[in-house]
């Protein structure tokens, strides 16, 4: 007689090897194609300024266009990966979302711009929370978190990348006029071919890769879930001697139904209600990204006080009104590219990217809760001092530890993923990074005012919330017991 081994132990027996490291990589590039086209407009939008004619109003609608997109449309992503797959729906996401992008770089005016860039976050809003899904259901429990910590890593690093391509790229001067369109080819169009390309390597990838296994078995399927392990030990194990010793799993007593119903509202009833709250308002608390924008601003008045050998005992908030210019590429022309900028983008993508690796080796004896609670009390309360310290350098670091809270997001997918069940994951997960989204949209238009006109009160409100994540993340169960067996 055979023995039964539950999921979770013959997810285990597949070991961590070559397949493995390939999910990895494969959910790393597809989170740099999601960055690419969703935030590349952070880059297109300034750089095709004067072609297109744009005046300031016209590119704030064009930066919001993508944020709105990815609002909403990241819940049907979700709620179609789950009823019909991670791999499936990750390729028709990605693939459609770079066929637009490709699209957007032929716009002959801006509004034109807006809709294929709105369409192309709205394919693509559901690309990270699938990727995390599918991450977490291949690999087992006991370097869940460690892998989902380093894919987040290379998320991170996306945002350095955009730069890096588009350095080289951007001040390129040619012009090659398309009578048929009466466009000329340009610099900001090629990157805009360039930011699809990661979509297309990430879809290669992905097509190799087999369906989440917890998925198959989520839905019922427990044979072909048995065979996607077996292959899975295969690849982990080719060129050994290794036998997968699992030959029937533990059969779901009553598999879940699989209607709209029953993908959404059992996260909003118990028991599942208290983590859907907890874990959403933990997103809209994280506001640290609304700052962002107006880091390259910072350090180039820093630099340039520091050259000038004045200013020293300015703090950040000191600093911005000393630039006198409220605008995050002050001084630089709509149509150019602010290296300075892109290069401190770059380092600050470095910089989350190092912090998500060394969070990942201390992450199982801690606990992600715990650790939630460490960086969101730090962070916090950095934020809070930042202009209380009459230093430019003592604040500008203070302001540095506050904006690396941001990293807090891959714990709380990696927390997310452990609280929703197979079946709502991946809804989850898209429902709560939506809350994010909203806050965020909401948040920059707030921080752009308050900046201006109350510099010091956007930090102390904003940090004083991010604060108190800490007190939010303590009403979940504490997981380092969990995660050290």
């Amino acid at each position: 007689m055979s023995v039964k081994f539950t999921f979770e132990e013959a997810l285990g027996r597949t070991g961590f090897g070559r397949y493995s490291y390939t999910v990895i990589g494969a959910i790393g590039v597809n989170t740099i194609a999601y960055a690419c086209i969703t935030y590349g407009t952070i880059i297109i939008v300034p750089s095709s300024a004067c072609e297109l004619h744009t005046t300031s109003t016209q590119r704030g609608i064009l930066a919001a266009g993508p944020i709105i997109g990815l609002i909403l449309g990241s819940g049907l992503w979700g709620l179609l990966a789950d009823l019909f797959g991670r791999r499936r729906t990750l390729l028709i996401s990605i693939l459609s979302a770079a066929f637009v992008n490709v699209l957007s770089s032929f716009s002959v005016n801006w509004i034109m711009l807006l809709c294929l860039q709105f369409l192309s976050a709205l394919l693509a809003s559901g690309l990270f929370s699938q990727s995390m899904s599918m991450l977490s259901e291949s690999v087992p429990v006991a370097k869940r978190n460690v892998v989902m910590l380093l894919a987040n890593s290379i998320s991170f690093l996306a945002q350095g990348l955009m730069a890096v391509f588009a350095i080289p790229i951007i001040p390129l001067t040619f012009s090659y006029y398309i009578p048929i369109l009466n466009i000329h080819w340009n610099s900001w169009r090629t990157l805009q071919i360039v930011y699809s390309l990661p979509s297309l390597v990430a879809a290669g990838w992905m097509y190799y890769l087999e369906e989440s296994p917890k998925f198959a078995y989520a839905r019922g399927m427990h044979d072909e879930s048995l065979e996607i392990l077996k292959r899975i030990h295969n690849i982990n194990y080719r060129g050994t001697r290794e036998i997968f010793e699992v030959v029937e799993i533990v059969k779901l007593q009553k598999p879940p139904t699989f209607t709209i119903k029953e993908q959404i509202f059992p996260l909003f009833r118990l028991p599942l209600l208290k983590s859907t709250v907890i874990m959403t308002l933990l997103l809209i608390f994280q506001q640290t990204g609304a700052f962002i924008m107006w880091l390259p601003t910072i350090s180039n008045q820093v630099l340039k006080l520091v050259k000038e050998g004045e200013g020293t005992e300015l703090t950040v908030c000191g600093v911005l009104n000393a630039s006198r210019t409220w605008e995050p590429n002050s001084g630089v022309s709509p149509c150019s590219l602010d290296v300075a900028a892109m290069l401190t983008l770059f380092t600050l993508g470095l910089i989350h990217s190092i912090l998500i690796c060394l969070v990942s080796i201390v992450v199982n004896k801690v606990g992600r809760r715990n650790m939630v609670i460490i960086i969101t009390t730090v962070c916090g309360l950095c934020g809070i001092v930042v202009n209380l310290v009459p230093n430019i350098f003592v604040s500008g670091i203070l302001f540095m530890v506050f904006m690396a809270g941001f990293i807090v997001i891959s714990l709380y997918m990696a927390m997310a993923v452990a609280l929703f069940p197979t079946h709502l994951r991946a809804f989850a997960l898209s429902f709560v990074l939506s809350g994010g989204r909203v806050a965020l949209f909401a948040s920059v238009q707030i921080i752009n005012y308050l900046l201006e006109n109350n510099c010091e009160f956007s930090f102390h409100l904003f940090s004083g919330i991010f604060a108190l994540s800490a007190l939010l993340a303590s009403f979940l169960s504490d997981d380092s017991k969990t995660m050290k067996n």
